[in-house]
């Protein structure tokens, strides 16, 4: 049996915006090959075999989103005290002071590129946090050391 992947109602909805857009530019990829096939006369044609590439890593792409939300049950929004999967926590670290928004996803949803940030559940900050509660303080191992946090709010 495959692997369920749990996403938040507005990342599965994402995730099929994604996914027909890659379609498009599959339809263009190969609609610029087969040009390129056609008026084609040197089997050394670079133009051609950097065609072909784009469309094969398109075609992957657009395969593995396919996989992703044929797999995806979505989660209902985060709600109660404690952090799971959806739900928004606000964070400070406690050496800078600075405050962080973020939210706890499944690895298919992650991206530090929008706001609140969407933290992966199998990171260390998302697996230091799952089950915790406001006003608990957290450990986390990264890259740049360790930081601790402590956590403002818990929210859906």
């Amino acid at each position: 049996m495959a692997r369920e992947v749990k996403l938040t109602k507005a990342g599965y909805e994402r995730l099929q915006l994604e996914l027909a857009e890659e379609k498009k530019r599959l339809e263009e990829a190969t609609r610029i090959l087969q040009e390129q096939m056609e008026s084609f006369e040197d089997y050394e044609d670079s133009g051609l075999e950097e065609a072909k590439r784009e469309k094969a890593q398109i075609e992957a792409r657009v395969d593995a989103l396919e996989d992703i939300l044929h797999r995806a049950v979505i989660i209902e929004s985060a709600e109660g005290d404690k952090v799971t999967l959806g739900s928004v926590v606000v964070v400070q670290d406690e050496k800078t002071g600075e405050s962080l928004t973020l939210q706890i996803v499944a690895p298919a949803e992650a991206t530090v590129l929008e706001e609140p940030m969407r933290v992966s559940d199998e990171s260390p900050l998302g697996k230091a946090l799952l089950g915790r509660k406001e006003g608990d303080k957290v450990r986390v191992d990264t890259p740049s050391g360790k930081r601790r946090y402590r956590i403002l709010s818990v929210g859906a």
